[in-house]
């Protein structure tokens, strides 16, 4: 096996995360046959746009494959933990060896590697980003706030991202080919139920609305939600204080809001659609000053 001395990992992993481990020297570059790397099966990304990988391959063709993959090696055979699409553009082109630098990485150091390689090379789609996120907290155990940390972005940005994961699948798919952007989505989820979304979403598509003007729409349409639900109820004979608190509080809080009013004690019910809405329900209460 080949091994060359080139010191560096092109842009570099070691940008990406500081406690990672190389094998044999810091940053050696090793040639592995191109039949014996296999792609991770949990990589984040899943789109991989035909032409761009035609376009790259024809490049690696004529110029090779200036920067390595990085790998780990499992025993038979090596997983790539960073270059899938190089990896692929490889194979469009007939290389059979290709420069990888090898990582000693558990699967959440993978996961971590890869999401912050797709999210600076701007790879992955806002689902393909809200599921990676979903990964590192549900499955490795990170809080919102570590995850944004390990990826370089704020928590609101991650909790944002992790809202989408609450559209039905007939949404997450028009925000995955880019029928709607993940602006419009949030938008979206203002709206009480997915039918509604849908409607909202082809009115969004067909006007070629922006994000703000979708969200404008939405806050339109949430009201004329509330004031046909409220004309189907009797007008009271007198002024509903409460009443009036939970139509302010539900324009507010952009949710159905009901007061419970007791004799000695009372709750509030705040609706919420998913654990992601919850989270950013009891993030817009925290935000509340006194």
């Amino acid at each position: 096996m080949a091994v060359n001395k080139q010191r560096g990992l092109g842009r570099g992993l070691g940008a990406l995360i500081d406690d990672y481990t190389v094998s044999e020297e810091q940053g050696a570059v090793t040639k592995l046959p191109l039949q014996k790397v296999e792609p991770n099966p949990n990589q984040p990304r899943k789109q991989f746009d035909e032409e761009q990988l035609q376009a790259l391959a024809d490049s690696i063709a004529e110029h090779g494959l200036l920067q390595p993959l990085a790998v780990r090696d499992m025993g038979g055979y090596y997983q790539i933990i960073a270059g899938e699409r190089r990896w692929r553009a490889c194979r469009l082109a007939g290389i059979e060896e290709v420069p990888v630098v090898i990582i000693e990485a558990d699967e959440r150091k993978v996961m971590e590697l890869a999401m912050v390689e797709n999210l600076q090379r701007q790879d992955l789609n806002p689902m393909e980003e809200a599921e990676g996120y979903y990964t590192l907290i549900h499955e490795f155990g990170l809080s919102q706030e570590q995850a944004a940390e390990k990826v370089g972005k704020s928590r609101p940005a991650v909790a944002n991202a992790l809202r989408l994961l609450s559209l039905t699948g007939e949404l997450k798919d028009m925000v995955i080919d880019g029928r709607l952007s993940a602006g419009h989505a949030r938008a979206l989820l203002t709206l009480p139920s997915g039918k509604v979304q849908k409607s909202a979403a082809q009115k969004i598509i067909a006007l070629q609305l922006s994000v703000r003007q979708t969200e404008s729409m939405c806050k339109r349409m949430l009201a004329e939600l509330q004031t046909a639900e409220e004309e189907k109820t009797p007008a009271p004979l007198s002024v509903d204080y409460v009443g009036e608190c939970e139509k302010l509080l539900t324009k507010q809080l952009g949710r159905k809001v009901k007061i419970v009013n007791g004799k000695r004690k009372g709750r509030f019910e705040l609706e919420f659609y998913g654990q992601d809405d919850l989270q950013l329900l009891y993030e817009t209460l925290l935000s509340i000053q006194k």
